[in-house]
C-alpha cells in the first residue's frame, strides 16, 4: 500500500497530488516523517511557470515531471544500514521535496538540537542562502545596503544585515504586503519605486554617499541594470536570487568597468564542501547559526508567514501563487 502523498508538477503550469511509494532507506540514510515544508516561492515558481530558456541550467534543473522542495523537516522513524538507531525519533531538517515520507543521508541531515518551533526552522534553507550570501558580499559594520527585491530571500537578508551591523538596510519593492512585512524598527527603511524616486532617497538615507552593497534578489533579468544607479563607486552587487533568463544588452562598461563595481555570484552551492580555518561556514554551520538566531530572538522569522495550508490544498494554491504571490512570503505545508 502507498500512502505517501507527493507533490508533483507533470508539466508547466500544472500541479498534482501523487500518491507514491514510501521510500525505504539504503546505507547511510534515514527514513522522515515530514511534519512541516516551506515553498520556496521563487525557484518553485519559476519552474512551475516553464518560462526559463530551454537551453539554460533552469531547464538542466526543472525537468518535467519535477517533485518540487527542498526545505522539509520531520522526525526520523527509520533507519538503513550502518546508522545508529539513536537516530529514530530525532526531529531534522533536509533538503528533501514536498512529500509524506522522504529518506536522507546522515551527510546531509541537519539535527534541530534547540526548542524551535518546525514552522520556523522549515526557513532553514532560505536562511542558509541568504548567510552564504551575505558573507560572499563581505558585508562589513557600518556599511549601508540596498535590497531589490522583499520576498523571503530579500527579507532574510535584510534582516541578517542588520544583525551584521550595516545601516542603513533599505529594502526594495512594489509588492505593498512585501512593504509592510519589512521591520520597522531603526535602520530599516522600506522604498516603494511607485511612489519615490529610489535614486533621490537613497541618497538622502547614505547623505549622499550611496550604498556600499546592493542584492538582487527579484529574479528579473531584466531589472538587473537599473539596480547600479543606488550603488557607489566600487560597490558590490550580489546576485543572491536566481534570475530566470539572460539581462540582454548588459553594458560592461558602464555598468561594471568604468565605475569599478564588483559584480558577486552567491548561489546556495558557492558553500564550501567541508569547513577550514579560513572559511567554517559551511551550510551546516549557517544552519546553526540560523537556529541560533532565533532561539535567542536575534531572529523573528514567524511574522513572515503568511499562509498554512494543508498537503492535501497544495495543488489549488500552487496555481493561484502562479496568478499573484505578490501577497504570499513564507508559505508553510503542514503534514500531519
Amino acid at each position: 500500500m502507498k500512502k505517501n502523498p507527493t507533490i508533483v508538477f507533470p508539466k508547466p503550469k500544472e500541479v498534482v497530488l501523487e500518491d507514491r511509494e514510501i521510500p525505504v532507506p539504503n546505507e547511510g540514510e534515514v527514513l522522515i516523517k515530514t511534519t512541516r515544508s516551506l515553498i520556496s516561492i521563487g525557484t518553485e515558481l519559476t519552474i512551475l511557470s516553464g518560462r526559463f530558456p530551454p537551453d539554460s541550467a533552469w531547464a538542466n534543473y526543472g525537468k518535467f515531471p519535477f517533485v518540487p522542495g527542498y526545505c522539509n523537516v520531520g522526525r526520523v522513524i527509520d533507519v538503513g544500514r550502518n546508522v545508529e538507531k539513536e537516530w529514530i525519533g530525532r526531529k531534522v531538517a533536509s533538503y528533501s521535496p514536498h512529500s509524506s515520507f522522504v529518506v536522507s543521508s546522515i551527510e546531509h541531515l541537519r539535527v534541530i538540537d534547540r526548542d524551535v518551533p518546525e514552522d520556523e526552522v522549515a526557513f532553514f534553507c532560505l536562511g542558509e542562502i541568504c548567510l552564504n550570501g551575505i558573507r560572499r558580499g563581505d558585508v562589513r559594520l557600518g556599511e549601508s545596503v540596498g535590497i531589490y527585491g522583499l520576498g523571503l530571500l530579500g527579507q532574510l537578508t535584510a534582516r541578517f544585515c542588520w544583525l551584521a551591523g550595516a545601516r542603513p538596510v533599505i529594502g526594495i519593492d512594489i509588492a505593498r504586503e512585501r512593504l509592510d512585512r519589512f521591520p520597522k524598527r531603526t535602520g530599516f527603511f522600506p522604498l516603494n519605486p511607485e511612489e519615490e524616486v529610489v535614486g533621490d532617497k537613497v541618497s538622502e538615507l547614505t547623505k549622499g554617499r550611496m550604498v556600499d552593497v546592493v542584492f538582487e534578489v527579484t529574479g528579473n533579468p531584466h531589472l538587473i541594470p537599473r539596480e547600479f544607479e543606488i550603488l557607489r563607486r566600487q560597490g558590490r552587487l550580489v546576485i543572491l536570487g536566481s534570475p530566470w533568463g539572460p539581462t540582454p544588452s548588459f553594458d560592461f562598461h558602464d555598468l561594471c568597468n568604468s565605475p569599478s563595481y564588483t559584480i558577486i555570484g552567491a548561489h546556495n552551492l558557492s558553500h564550501p564542501q567541508y569547513p577550514t580555518l579560513d572559511n567554517p561556514w559551511t551550510q551546516k554551520r549557517h544552519f546553526e547559526l540560523f537556529l541560533d538566531f532565533i532561539y535567542n530572538g536575534d531572529l523573528d522569522v514567524k511574522s513572515l508567514i503568511t499562509h498554512r495550508i494543508s498537503y492535501k490544498e497544495a495543488p489549488t494554491f500552487y496555481l493561484s501563487l502562479l496568478q499573484d504571490r505578490s501577497k504570499a512570503l513564507g508559505v508553510i505545508i503542514e503534514w500531519e
